[in-house]
Order: structure tokens, then sequence, then C-alpha cells
């Protein structure tokens, strides 16, 4: 199995660029899977003594889902993180990190514009994601694909990475 990670902070277009994705790619060979649809909430781990098993849990729910498809991983799973903290499950024979960034005014418009339930209604919760957005644009050369989606579409951006995949040893897609 192959493990493409598509990673970014909030407001990058993560979730928008795997539906996208899932119209583009061979179903019977991939599986896009957000993070968000393993079923295991972060809110459950943050502040335990087990926060940093979060990661390693939605990884291997994915798999689980993914039923022996390529996966793409959309989450914010950082590649220091993926390398240090991860267990890689043994089924896992090649990851490619992809990231998805846009300049800071307009991961702070998107994130402004989303409803009010999904809880960035003020600068003070805005601002660790504006930040973690500054350290993916300082650290783009960790990043296998680096994307700047500002000047395109949802679509568009997805043709890259299937391109991209596509490019790959045995990736076909």
């Amino acid at each position: 199995m192959k493990l493409y990670i598509i990673t970014g902070t909030c407001g990058a277009g993560k979730s928008t660029i795997k539906d996208e994705l899932n119209a583009l790619l061979d179903p019977g060979k991939y599986a896009c899977i957000d993070s968000d649809e393993t079923g295991l909430n972060w809110w459950d781990y943050a502040g335990t003594d087990h926060e940093s098993q979060y990661g390693n849990d939605t990884l291997n729910a994915a798999i689980q889902m993914a039923g022996g498809r390529d996966l793409v991983f959309v989450s914010c799973l950082t590649p220091q993180n993926y390398m240090t903290e991860t267990t890689v499950p043994e089924e896992v024979k090649a990851t490619y990190y992809i990231a998805l960034w846009a300049p800071d005014e307009v991961i702070y418009q998107r994130l402004r514009a989303r409803p009010k339930e999904r809880g960035f209604t003020s600068d003070e919760i805005i601002r660790p994601h504006i930040e973690y957005n500054q350290w993916i644009g300082r650290n783009r050369g960790k990043y296998q694909l680096f994307i700047d989606n500002e000047k395109q579409t949802p679509g568009e951006t997805a043709e890259i990475i299937r391109k991209y995949i596509a490019g790959l040893p045995d990736g076909n897609a």
C-alpha cells in the first residue's frame, strides 16, 4: 500500500480536495479518507496523556477503511510527527507528503467565512492555524509536493495531485 498524506492547516482546502480526488481517482485502487471520517475525535485526545496517539489511531483506522487500496489520507499530520511519533503499519510500503498552502490572509478569510458552528469565531481561535500555515510555508521543502492553491480551483488542485500520483512508480492514477 502507498500512503499519500495531504496536509495543511484548517482552511487550506484538504477536505474539499479529498472530495475532488474521489471523483478523479479509480475507487478500486485508491481510498480517499479524511481523518474526520475515521470516527475518532481529536478532542477525546487533546490534553490527555495519550494525545500523541491520535495520529497513530486515525492512520490505522483509515488504513483499515482503505481495505488494501492505496490510501489518500487527509490529515494535519506533519512530516516530523509522522517520522518521529507515528508507528507506520507494515502494509505501508511508501509515503508521499502533499502540502496545501495559501497566504495567511487567504486562510484567515476562509476560516472566518465558515459557519459559526465550525468554531472559527475569533482571531484568537484562528491565530494558531495561521501560525501552523506559516510553519508549513517556511518548511515547504519537507514535502514531496507543495501546492499554493490560492489562485486555483479545487478541481485544478486535485488534478495536480492526480498527475503527481500518476507520475510515481506504479502510480497510474
